[in-house]
């Protein structure tokens, strides 16, 4: 069964853009060298960046968590975040149509 993880962070206002970059960079390489990855997508809120993300199963969140491109955005976030990373791992409940009821 697929999991889906929700992380929000918050950055420091004038390190906004570096943030961004750190989290661009980590998806290049997530999406390029994690094969069980099938979702990482960031998506901007006014005081808040947001990755949604879709993993094939847990082995594969294992992968994701001692993976190259999360230990270079955990060094690229690092003094730039006004609060810890919120990390909510969701197993999902699909319902309604198929195709618009589950990521």
């Amino acid at each position: 069964m697929s999991v889906v993880i929700v992380a929000t962070a918050f950055p420091v206002p004038e390190h906004r853009a570096e943030v961004v970059a750190a989290f661009e960079a980590a998806m290049a390489r997530v999406h390029s060298e994690e094969p069980g990855c099938e979702l990482y997508a960031l998506h901007e809120g006014q005081d808040r960046l947001v990755m949604i993300e879709k993993y094939a199963s847990q082995d594969a969140v294992g992968e994701h968590i001692k993976g190259a491109g999360l230990a270079q955005l955990r060094a690229g976030l690092e003094g730039k975040l006004s609060a810890d990373i919120d990390v909510q791992v969701l197993v999902p409940h699909p319902a309604g149509m198929v195709s618009k009821g589950a990521l």
